[in-house]
Formats: C-alpha cells, sequence, structure tokens
C-alpha cells in the first residue's frame, strides 16, 4: 500500500511540476502566482497526508529483543528510502519554486522593461510632439515675421518707386524749364543778333555806298591831280604806276571790307595777291597780322574778283605778284 501511495505522490508531483513549468499563456501575472501558489500548498498537504499515514502513534509494549535482525533491516532499509524521497521531494519542491520564484521575477522584470519602454516611448513621442508644436510654432512665427518683413518690404519699395517717380518728373520738369528757358534765351539772343546784324548791314551798305562814292571822287580827283601833275618830275617820283595801283587795289579793298571798329583798331594785316593780266584775282592769302582783320581783307579782295591793273608790261611785271599791308581806317 505504501509503494502504491508513493507511486500515487510521484505521479501528482509531476503533474504539479508540468503545471509550474507549463502555465496557461495569456493569463494575468497574478493569476500564474496564485496557481502557482495553489499547487504548491497541494503538494505539501500531500506531503503531509503521507508523513501522519506512515506514523504510528499506538504505545508498543517493550518486548525483548528478538534476534530478526533482517525485519529491522528491512524497516531501516523503507525509513532510508523514505527519508531520501522526502528530501527528493523538497528538493524539488525548492527547485521548482525556485524556478518560479525565477519565472515570477523574469514576468516582473519583462512588465517592468515593458512598462519602462512604454513609458519611455510616450515621453519620447511626447518629446516629439513637443519638439514638433514648438517647431511649428516657431515655423510659423518666422513665416509671420517673413511675410510681415515681406509686406514691410514691399511697401517700403513701392514708397521708395513713388518718391523716385515724384524725384524724376521733378527733375524732368526742372529740365524742361530750364530747356525752355535756354531756348527762350537763344530765340532771343538770335533775334537781336539778327536785328543788329541787320543794322550793321544796313550802316556798312549805307557807308559802303558813301565811301565808293567818296574813293570814286578822290580817286578821279588824284587821277586829274596826277594828269595834271604828270610833267612835274617829283611828282612822278613820288607817285609811281604800281604805288598808284597799290592804292586802288587798298580803295577796292575798303569797299569790301567789313568793318568792327571795336575789334580791329589799331590792327593790320599783310595780304600776298596774285593778279592775272586783266586784273582776276588769282589768290589772296593772309601773311602776318591780327586774324580778324586778316580774315576780312581776305574776303574783301576775293569779294573785289577783279582789282584795277596797268596795262603798260613792265608795269604789270612788278605788280602782278605784291603784298600789301592794310590797315582798316574809320570815319
Amino acid at each position: 500500500m505504501i509503494a502504491v501511495f508513493k507511486k500515487l505522490i510521484g505521479d501528482l508531483v509531476n503533474k504539479c511540476m508540468l503545471i509550474f513549468t507549463y502555465l496557461p499563456e495569456g493569463k494575468t501575472e497574478k493569476q500564474n502566482y496564485i496557481i502557482a501558489i495553489t499547487a504548491a500548498v497541494a503538494i505539501h498537504l500531500l506531503f503531509g497526508i503521507f508523513l501522519l499515514l506512515n506514523t504510528d502513534f499506538n504505545e508498543k509494549p517493550v518486548s525483548p529483543p528478538k534476534k530478526q535482525m533482517q525485519v529491522i533491516d528491512a524497516v531501516v532499509i523503507d525509513q532510508s528510502k523514505l527519508q531520501k524521497q522526502v528530501e527528493k521531494l523538497k528538493q524539488d519542491n525548492a527547485a521548482i519554486k525556485a524556478r518560479e520564484d525565477k519565472r515570477i521575477k523574469d514576468l516582473e522584470k519583462r512588465a517592468a522593461d515593458a512598462k519602462k519602454k512604454r513609458q519611455n516611448e510616450a515621453d519620447k513621442i511626447k518629446t516629439l510632439e513637443t519638439q514638433r508644436k514648438k517647431k511649428e510654432a516657431e515655423k510659423k512665427k518666422a513665416d509671420d515675421a517673413a511675410k510681415k518683413s515681406k509686406s514691410l518690404a514691399a511697401a517700403e519699395e513701392k514708397k521708395r518707386k513713388q518718391k523716385e517717380l515724384e524725384r524724376q518728373q521733378s527733375e524732368q520738369a526742372a529740365a524742361d524749364a530750364k530747356a525752355k528757358r535756354i531756348k527762350a534765351e537763344a530765340d532771343e539772343k538770335k533775334a537781336a543778333d539778327d536785328r543788329r546784324r541787320k543794322k550793321l548791314e544796313e550802316q556798312k551798305r549805307k557807308k559802303e555806298a558813301a565811301d565808293r562814292a567818296e574813293q570814286e571822287r578822290i580817286l578821279e580827283q588824284q587821277m586829274q591831280e596826277e594828269m595834271a601833275s604828270r610833267q612835274s618830275a617829283r611828282s612822278q617820283q613820288v607817285m609811281t604806276e604800281v604805288e598808284k595801283y597799290k592804292f586802288l587795289v587798298q580803295q577796292a579793298i575798303q569797299r569790301h571790307f567789313i568793318n568792327d571798329e571795336a575789334s580791329m583798331r589799331g590792327k593790320s594785316c599783310k595780304v600776298q595777291i596774285k593778279l592775272a593780266s586783266s586784273g582776276f584775282v588769282i589768290s589772296a592769302k593772309a601773311g602776318n597780322g591780327d586774324p580778324i582783320v586778316c580774315r576780312e581783307a581776305v574776303k574783301a579782295v576775293t569779294k573785289a574778283g577783279s582789282l584795277p591793273v596797268s596795262k603798260d608790261p613792265e608795269v604789270f611785271s612788278n605788280f602782278k605778284s605784291f603784298t600789301i599791308n592794310y590797315i582798316p581806317k574809320f570815319n
């Protein structure tokens, strides 16, 4: 009977060990812990019942020792095996409890790690969300600032362009007014110059006519005097043919010369003249003298076109190329 009971206890222990080893999945840690404690208590109760069943509570009379050493040895051997079985059960129970404690600790550790990981993930997500919101706020702030700055810049640019346009319009108006004033002044000056020129031309025309009449009168008088004094040797020496025609050339130049007393008084010019036998002016070049007087003297010679010359070939040979020093005359 004892052997059968031991077998039953052994089977129960093995089943309990299977219960400890393969706890149902999907249970909570608290449920797993309750199942493990229940199994351990059941094993201890069975072990206690086994001890009670093997304990003899009746008092036996003391009998003299008998020489049945073999029976005594059998009882001792059973007790030793029982003790070993008990020790084995204790060790198995301790190992099971240690494994269960370790498994519970592992589960608790995994649960704590998972909770910590979830908390870290939650904290990380919260931090990332906070950073995202902060960045969004900063971006919105920057965008608003950029938009405001852009708006201000556009307003300033519009204001600057308006001022620049007003400045250009003002400058253009000033330039137009100045150009108009300059044109008016130029027109007035041109009109005044035209009036002065016409007046001078009229005065010159009248003067030239008077001078021409006077020169013709003088020339006629001189020719008459020359003819009258032709018999006089002294008059012949003083008044040669060349000098006479030089004098006539000077008279011709003076008739076509435009006088300007303000710029010509006290000035003169040497003019080199070449003539054809007919009196046609071949060339007239200015030499030393005042530029203004020289310019007008050359123009006067060219304007005359033809100058008086002697028909005497000997006289003309000394007269066809000569230089005359012209000095403007004023009344």
